[in-house]
């Protein structure tokens, strides 16, 4: 996905940059995040590049400002971000397992998706693997949070109201909480992303986490 879609398509900046993950952020991979204690209860944020801090100084991407506003709550939770970058659904699905079982949350945040769109992925497997992993984390005693994402409208309007409705179904049958789009607000302002027009600013950073934050505190 190059930059002048982004650019034509100024409401619709987020939604590329969503897409275009798979290939922009092939390197930003994260180390694998350490054991929780047993007795502190934890937030598992599995994600892509929007997750994991891609083109940012560590510590100032949305996962960060999180667990440093549960403890400035008094909130005693412990966030693990498990997040990769170029990460697809079936990739989340692949790893969900051994994350439950090693960190034990009790809240599992899931902002997947948009690499499946990338890769031309059919949807039906998109859900499918979005619906397991919520399945998976609820059956280990973990509520879910699901990030929905949207796609640009060059992929046509009956593919991007599809896509999107994923997310919404999957909550629904899923009982899982849901953001309906995650970069409402900053979708729309080609000023809070990078020089590559596909990843958020830091200075965005926080309003991606106000967005998280009224679905995400109910679960706490």
């Amino acid at each position: 996905m190059g930059e002048q879609p982004v650019a034509a398509r100024r409401s619709f900046v987020a939604g590329a940059s969503l897409i275009a993950m798979g290939v922009a952020a092939g390197l930003g991979l994260t180390r694998p995040a350490p054991a929780v204690a047993a007795d502190t209860p934890s937030v598992l944020v599995l994600g892509d590049s929007l997750s994991a801090e891609y083109g940012l100084a560590r510590g100032s991407g949305w996962v960060t400002l999180l667990e440093r506003r549960l403890a400035s709550q008094g909130d005693r939770y412990a966030v693990v971000n498990a997040s990769i970058s170029g990460e697809t659904t079936a990739g989340g699905r692949s790893r969900i397992a051994d994350l439950l079982a090693r960190h034990r949350p009790r809240i599992v945040i899931v902002e997947l998706g948009a690499n499946d769109a990338l890769r031309g992925l059919e949807l039906g497997r998109t859900e499918r693997n979005l619906r397991e992993i919520a399945q998976l984390a609820r059956r280990a005693g973990a509520r879910v949070l699901l990030l929905g994402m949207m796609v640009p409208p060059n992929y046509g309007r009956q593919y991007s109201d599809q896509f999107a409705a994923i997310y919404q179904r999957v909550a629904r049958t899923e009982k899982a909480a849901l953001v309906p789009f995650f970069l409402d607000g900053v979708s729309e302002r080609i000023d809070l992303f990078q020089s590559d027009r596909l990843h958020p600013t830091a200075q965005a950073q926080p309003m991606l986490l106000d967005n998280v934050w009224p679905a995400l505190s109910p679960l706490l």
